[in-house]
């Protein structure tokens, strides 16, 4: 279900409801009066491979695991560190 914000026609309060796409606008909590839903900037969302071992290709895995593909606790020397 998806969280809508909402804004009272009467006393202008701004609130947040998480609800079903289809239940009816809900009444204003402060005043009870008649509210409209707010447009809302869309969330992104960012995932990255549990399995891969380095953050971009050439780059140390140390960054991202703290470790690099070698064990090694300090960050590698070597280009390519953390592809095999």
């Amino acid at each position: 279900m998806p969280t809508y914000e909402f804004v009272c026609s009467q006393c202008k309060k701004r609130f947040e409801s998480f609800q079903p796409m289809s239940a009816p606008e809900p009444a204003c909590p402060a005043c009870g009066g008649e509210v409209r839903r707010l447009i809302a900037p869309g969330a992104g969302i960012i995932t990255r491979d549990a399995g891969s071992r380095s953050q971009k290709p050439g780059g140390c895995s140390f960054e991202s695991t703290g470790t690099t593909c070698c064990g090694s606790s300090k960050r590698c020397s070597t280009p390519g560190c953390g592809e095999r």
